[in-house]
This record gives C-alpha cells, sequence and structure tokens, in this order.
C-alpha cells in the first residue's frame, strides 16, 4: 500500500523505513487551545503544535520502543536505533511471547470524528463561551473557574514498506465549576467532537444552581444508602472498572476481576456495557495505537460478562486476538484499555425520577480523588465533589457534606435498579501531559446500596 498522503502518513512511512521490516511507527499530530479561568477571570492560554513520533522494533518477542519529536531523516533514524538497541537488552533476558505487529491496510472510519469549526482552533469562540460563563456566575453572584479547550489529531501509523490511512479527529471540552460565598461548589461539564455542542451558559447555570442550594449541609454516618449518581460520576466508575475488569493483561495474568468469571452474571440485569467506537456520541477511533481495526466490543450484556480487551501483547499471553485496544505499539506497561465505553440507558426520564423511589438517600455528581484498592474485587475509593446532597421523601432536599465512596464497582452495579433514559459524553478532560481525549458515554444510575466510609477531608 503506498504511503498516506497525510503528514503523519508521510512521517510514519518514513519513520517506518528506518525501523526495518518489522519495525512499526505511530505519528500523532496535536494542534490544540486551552483557555482556563478562576474566580471569573481568564488566567492562562496555551496553544500546542506539535509532532510525537514512536518507533517500536520487536526481536526475539520483546518490543523496544523510543520516540521523538523531531522528523527529519537523521533523528527518525537516530529514535529507531534506539529502540533497536532497547530490544536487543530485553531480549538478552530469553525468548518473549510478542508475536510481531500485524495491522489491518484497509482501517475503516467508525464514525465522523472531525468537526471543521472545531479544527479551526478559533480563540474567539473560547473567548465567548468565558464571556457567558462569567455572565451567568455574576448574576448568580458566584465565581466561575474551569476549563475550555478544543483540539484537532491527525495519526498514522506504517509497518515497513506499508502505511495505513490516517485519521484526523476533533475533540472538545468544557468545565464549569461556580463556587457560592458560602463556599458551597457546583460543577457541570460536556465533551463533543464540535465544539458548538459546549453550551457554556446552560453548563454554568447547571453548576451555579447546585453551588446556591440552600439548607444547611446535612452530615451522614458512615453506611450504606441508596444513590442517584450523574452521569459524571458514572463515567468515573466505568473508567476505573475497565482498569479492574476489562484489562486483557491482568486478564491473561489471573489479576484481573473477571478471571473464571465470563459467562457469570457479574452485575443487574439493567447493566450493558460495551466498548463502542463507532457510537454516535462518543469520540470515535478507527485504529489503536498497533494499527488494529477497532471495533464494538461486549463487555458486559444484561449483567452477564462477555469478554474483556485486548492488545497484541496480552492477546498472545490468552491466545486470542487482539481486539484494538492497545496504548502504545507494543502494549502498554499497564496493559489495554477500552476508550469507548458505553453504557446503554434505561426507562428514566431524569435525575428526579431516578431519586422519586429513595426515602432518604445520597446525591451524587461526581467523583474526585479516585483510587482503585483492591482491583480483583474492583474495590475503589473515592469523594463526592461538587454538588453533593441529601435526598428525602424523593426528592434532593438539601447539601450534603462530601463523603468518602470505599465500595465495589460491580457491586454498585448489581445493586442498580434504574437507568435515566439519556446519556451524555463524560470526561475529565484536564490533558496535563500528551493530549489523549477520550470519555465514557453514560446515563444516570440509581442504586439501591453504596458503601460510604465517612466524610470526606
Amino acid at each position: 500500500m503506498s504511503p498516506d498522503p497525510t503528514v503523519t502518513g508521510e512521517i510514519a512511512a518514513r519513520a517506518a523505513q528506518h525501523a526495518g521490516r518489522d519495525g512499526f511507527a505511530l505519528v500523532t499530530q496535536e494542534r490544540s487551545l486551552m483557555l482556563r479561568f478562576a474566580d471569573s477571570k481568564p488566567t492562562q492560554s496555551t496553544a500546542i503544535d506539535d509532532v510525537t513520533v514512536e518507533i517500536a522494533v520487536p526481536l526475539d518477542g520483546h518490543v523496544g520502543r523510543a520516540a521523538t519529536n523531531a522528523v527529519d531523516d537523521a533523528a527518525l533514524a537516530e529514535c529507531a536505533a534506539r529502540a533497536r538497541l532497547a530490544a536487543e537488552a530485553a531480549s538478552v533476558t530469553g525468548e518473549g511471547n510478542f508475536p510481531g505487529f500485524d495491522p489491518e491496510l484497509d482501517v475503516v472510519l467508525v464514525g465522523h470524528p472531525l468537526d471543521a469549526a472545531t479544527a479551526a482552533l478559533d480563540p474567539a469562540a473560547g473567548a465567548e463561551a468565558l464571556t457567558a460563563a462569567f455572565s451567568v456566575a455574576d448574576e448568580h453572584g458566584v465565581e466561575a473557574h474551569g476549563i475550555w479547550t478544543v483540539a484537532e489529531q491527525e495519526q498514522g501509523w506504517a509497518l515497513g514498506d506499508e502505511a495505513a490511512g490516517a485519521e484526523r479527529r476533533t475533540d472538545a471540552f468544557m468545565k464549569v465549576i461556580c463556587i457560592a460565598p458560602t463556599g458551597r461548589s457546583g460543577y457541570a461539564s460536556a465533551s463533543s467532537v464540535a465544539v458548538g455542542d459546549l453550551d457554556a451558559r446552560r453548563l454554568a447555570e447547571a453548576a451555579a444552581r447546585k453551588a446556591l442550594m440552600g439548607g444547611e449541609p446535612a452530615e451522614l454516618p458512615p453506611g450504606d444508602y441508596r444513590v442517584v449518581f450523574e452521569a459524571q460520576a458514572v463515567g468515573w466508575l466505568c473508567d476505573l472498572l475497565a482498569g479492574c475488569a476489562f484489562n486483557g493483561l491482568a486478564h491473561a495474568e489471573g489479576r484481573g476481576a473477571l478471571d473464571g468469571k465470563i459467562g457469570q452474571t457479574v452485575a443487574a440485569p439493567a447493566i450493558n456495557l460495551a466498548d463502542s467506537p463507532g457510537h454516535a456520541r462518543t469520540l470515535p477511533r478507527s485504529f489503536d495505537a498497533e494499527g488494529t481495526h477497532k471495533g464494538p466490543l461486549a463487555l458486559i450484556q444484561d449483567g452477564v460478562a462477555q469478554g474483556v480487551a485486548h492488545d497484541i501483547r496480552s492477546a498472545a499471553l490468552a491466545g486470542v486476538e487482539t481486539t484494538g485496544h492497545a496504548l502504545s505499539p507494543g502494549g502498554a506497561p499497564a496493559g489495554p484499555h477500552p476508550t469507548n465505553l458505553v453504557l446503554a440507558g434505561g426507562g428514566a426520564a431524569d435525575a428526579a425520577e431516578l431519586c422519586a423511589p429513595v426515602e432518604r438517600g445520597v446525591y451524587v455528581t461526581r467523583l474526585w480523588y479516585a483510587n482503585v484498592v483492591r482491583p480483583k474485587e474492583t474495590l475503589i475509593t473515592a469523594v463526592t465533589r461538587d454538588g453533593t446532597f441529601l435526598i428525602e421523601d424523593g426528592r434532593v432536599t438539601r447539601p450534603l457534606r462530601d463523603l468518602r465512596l470505599t465500595d465495589s464497582v460491580l457491586s454498585i452495579l448489581s445493586g442498580t435498579t434504574a437507568l435515566s433514559r439519556d446519556q451524555a459524553l463524560t470526561s475529565d478532560g484536564e490533558f496535563y501531559g500528551r493530549r489523549f481525549a477520550y470519555g465514557v458515554v453514560c446515563p444516570a444510575i440509581r442504586t439501591d446500596a453504596a458503601r460510604f466510609t465517612g466524610a470526606a477531608g
């Protein structure tokens, strides 16, 4: 196949030639703009226009990797040489199990990942968004803090003398945290392929309402409570679950939460979770970091565990085929990860309907400082933040002091009794390192029991 005519395809083809017949090159070009704001004032703006070249060289079942930001032939040759040295050093330990790269040459786009207005990286659009958020904050007497960011990314790969078609993608993200004079805070965010989907005024209004929720903050003792999780919190739970349960490397090594449980019931019948790169609401990717086509992958269907995600390395260990979930050429050290998770919605009209049957419970906007405690059990710990409320007699009545959640994600999903009809693309969107935009499409849920082990802070 002839080298791709795009910039990244041409660079990848040259890099792969330096890497040798079996060498693999992945090239990512990022153009992004980020505006940060605090106390209803702009505080920082950054613009990035950069290219990263990753070269992977397989040798005796091992993979050596190196990366560079320079794209001239001398730099690419030096990067390939470093990758080869790393492979040679690894091969000293004996034969490995990496079978080599074998990407598909005819990659089919899984969605519509490019939006022209977003790719323009227009700072005026960001200024308008911040102005709208500040206006809402001023109207309500609160401070607005947050981020507005847009990006265009082009990615291409090559193996030896053959290159696949590169893909261009866009993503946009905005979050608004409003802080009231009382110190209470509220959160709202939106993520999309298209910047036009970010409604700054609507986000600021939602965040302000939560920050200004009346009543004296209540406190709850540790215990199990019925909980309504907003989509943002559900997204965090699903992403944490992905690392515990759907990591093919951990699964192949017997460390995964679904080890021995494929085909068994692990969640409520209402839970249908899949990795769906072609879903209309996700941030689509046609191929992974090893050039493998990304298709839909069932993970939990009607509460029953269906499978896990694999890259080439974990698939070789498990004796199966890769599912297209590599994060790095040759496999990331931590293993593969599904980055287009979609949790199907249910029949509830909105969060108010989810709250209606709850006599006394907790309403959670989002989670923060989340960590996995025992992966095999999907036991995690996290704190609620920016909108934790008490539910009494079927409605949200007053603020709650933030709580520490310590529970099994699968246990929470097993106790799920209702899901909202509408789904949202939830994302963190901080991008402190190299930009890798992804999120979880999910609804809000109600679970009969989630364990809180005390107040946060």
